[in-house]
C-alpha cells in the first residue's frame, strides 16, 4: 500500500497560446486611420497626438500619417514621475 497521499497530475495544462503583444508599427512607418500600433497589457506606452487608446490598452492611429515615439515623464497622483514612451502619429 502506498504511503503518499493523492497529489494529482498536472503535466499538460500550460499549453495556451501567447497574447501576441508588442509594437506592431515602428517609428517612421506610414499608417492609416484605425491601424493597431501597440498591443500591451496595462499602459506601458501612452497615446499621444494622432492616436487613441482602447479598452484593452491597445493604441490605434486616429489619423493617417507617420508613427514616431517620444520619451516623456508622466506624473502620478502621488506626485511621483515615471518614464513612459508616448506614441505619436503626424
Amino acid at each position: 500500500m502506498s504511503h503518499v497521499k493523492a497529489g494529482g497530475s498536472s503535466k499538460n495544462i500550460h499549453n495556451n497560446a501567447g497574447a501576441r503583444l508588442g509594437v506592431k508599427r515602428f517609428g517612421g512607418q506610414p499608417v492609416k486611420k484605425g491601424e493597431v500600433l501597440v498591443r500591451q497589457t496595462g499602459s506601458t506606452k501612452i497615446a499621444g497626438p494622432g492616436t487613441y487608446i482602447s479598452k484593452n490598452f491597445t493604441i490605434h492611429a486616429a489619423i493617417d500619417g507617420v508613427v514616431s515615439f517620444k520619451k516623456i515623464r508622466k506624473t502620478h497622483f502621488s506626485g511621483k514621475t515615471v518614464p513612459r514612451t508616448q506614441v505619436i502619429v503626424k
